[in-house]
């Protein structure tokens, strides 16, 4: 299938000039093409591009070859049935009208002049040295997307190319996509561009062939599985098995990417995303994702203030959508799981567990959610949420900092503080609230998460119960308990260890 995309150049004053120039050119040689075409399809002669190239050859000898090619291929195109108006029959009408005068003529006369004389196409090529294509070649130049433009013998103008995906399934990210790797392994594929003037500016369509490869790496040998990270900036990556055991893993650090220009991110977010799939490649595995659709970036005023910087200064979900696109090229399927609670439980069951960082530990959850497992909840916690005495302990503490909470609303007078004071003390009055509820529910029954904690509980609740008991879980202990320094944990001070850096780790065995 062939798809054809449009994007928008920048260029340098004087390098406009000499594209336009170029334009007028070209677009001669197609109208010449195109009237010498329609006179030899009359006279039924054989080879008429032998001719046609020959004449034009001879009336453009600055044009390049493949120029003169394009501009014949491109004249085939017009031909129709009726006669073809260059710049537009309408237009053409309207200026024939004799009522036009003084602005409004000049603009039309201008806008009909673009549209006759501002084309330039070239046909692309597959060939090594055309690199897809000759004579208009995207090009990367300081890490931002350029296109080569060749005006003359072995002379180059370059323009910036302003183009930005307008959704997850915008196929300039394919186009992207397949772009890099071209680039990466020589392997070049045919693309053929056409530039044309309006208002003054410059336009642009690339037009490619839509590769359909087939899938060979599945989630039926496992998967690998990424985690997006805003505290530091960095992406956890877990290796896991088809059983759900942790192979192995690494982080990597995204620092290097904040400050840098739109279109430098884009292209090393474009690399990154080979390298993954690349890697997914070597282990022959499935790359699991979270499903980031309902991204929120925050707002003023929600206390989140250096999260949300983090957030605008790094698009995780873009990144995800260059991944996608990369996997799909070159078959390997991709699993997007729903991320409620990956965190909490990669937090609280096997960052202890495994002695292993928490967002790693959080990548690991997420590759075992595509590979359909369950997540019990280990038996100390199960406890914890029956202790009537720790409950009524947690419910303090919540009653303390919601006391905390209204008096510093009481106090601040800024606006956006207070709103940040608010949003926290509606968080604090719901967990509250799942406390009360929980406590109620051990006066009638053993546990109120009962039947959440099986891999494959009866007609199909354990979704929903799981998440009612992580849910739980994370209000009964996160805040009122880590901030005390109490941990409940499979391994002694396990708790205790932070890891310093994102250098690459390796790991191996797991626990389900």
């Amino acid at each position: 299938m062939f798809v054809s995309l449009q994007f928008k150049l920048e260029l340098r004053r004087e390098d406009k000039e000499k594209l336009v120039k170029l334009m007028r050119k070209q677009s001669s040689a197609i109208r010449i093409a195109y009237n010498m075409l329609k006179e030899l399809e009359k006279e039924k002669t054989r080879n008429p591009h032998a001719q046609i190239y020959h004449r034009l050859r001879q009336l453009f000898p600055e044009l390049s070859t493949k120029y003169i090619d394009s501009a014949i291929y491109k004249a085939k195109q017009y031909l129709t049935d009726r006669p073809v108006v260059f710049g537009g029959k309408r237009l053409f009408e309207k200026l024939c009208k004799n009522h036009l005068t003084g602005k409004a003529k000049e603009r039309l006369k201008k806008q009909w002049r673009e549209l006759r004389q501002g084309t330039l196409i070239a046909i692309g090529s597959k060939h090594k040295t055309a690199q897809g294509n000759l004579l208009l070649r995207f090009i990367e130049l300081d890490g931002k997307l350029h296109l080569r433009i060749t005006t003359g013998k072995r002379e180059f103008i370059y323009a910036k190319v302003l183009r930005e995906p307008s959704n997850n399934k915008d196929k300039w990210l394919t186009f992207m996509a397949m772009l890099l790797e071209s680039w990466r392994t020589k392997n070049y594929f045919a693309y053929t561009v056409e530039l044309k003037l309006r208002e003054g500016k410059i336009y642009g369509s690339v037009s490619f062939e839509l590769p359909t490869p087939k899938v060979k790496c599945t989630k039926e040998k496992g998967v690998i599985a990424i985690d997006t990270n805003a505290s530091p900036i960095h992406l956890a990556i877990a290796e896991v098995s088809k059983t759900g055991e942790l192979l192995s893993y690494q982080a990597i650090s995204l620092h290097h990417l904040i400050g840098l220009s739109q279109n430098s991110k884009d292209h090393q977010e474009w690399i990154l995303a080979h390298q993954i799939v690349n890697l997914a490649i070597e282990k022959g595995k499935a790359i699991a994702v979270e499903n980031l659709k309902k991204l929120k970036k925050g707002i003023r005023g929600d206390g989140k203030a250096e999260l949300r910087k983090r957030l605008h200064q790094w698009n995780a979900k873009k990144f995800l959508q260059k991944l996608k696109r990369v996997a799909m090229l070159k078959g390997v399927e991709v699993v997007e799981v729903h991320p409620a609670y990956t965190s909490v439980i990669g937090m609280l069951k096997y960052a202890p567990q495994l002695n292993i960082d928490k967002d790693i530990a959080g990548a690991y959850v997420i590759g075992r959610r595509a590979l359909g497992y369950k997540e019990d909840m280990p038996e100390n916690y199960r406890k914890l949420l029956k202790d009537k005495a720790y409950l009524e302990f947690a419910l303090k503490r919540y009653e303390e900092r919601e006391k905390e909470l209204r008096e510093l609303i009481e106090k601040e007078s800024n606006e956006y503080k207070r709103d940040a004071l608010k949003s926290e003390l509606r968080s604090v009055e719901d967990a509250k609230k799942l406390i009360v509820n929980l406590l109620q529910s051990l006066q009638s029954e053993p546990s109120s998460c009962e039947g959440a904690y099986g891999r494959n509980p009866e007609q199909g609740r354990g979704n929903l119960a799981s998440s009612v008991a992580w849910r739980v879980l994370k209000v009964a202990l996160l805040f009122p308990a880590l901030e005390r320094g109490i941990f409940l944990s499979s391994r002694k001070g396990a708790w205790d260890r932070v890891r310093k850096g994102l250098a690459p780790l390796s790991a191996g065995g797991g626990s389900r």
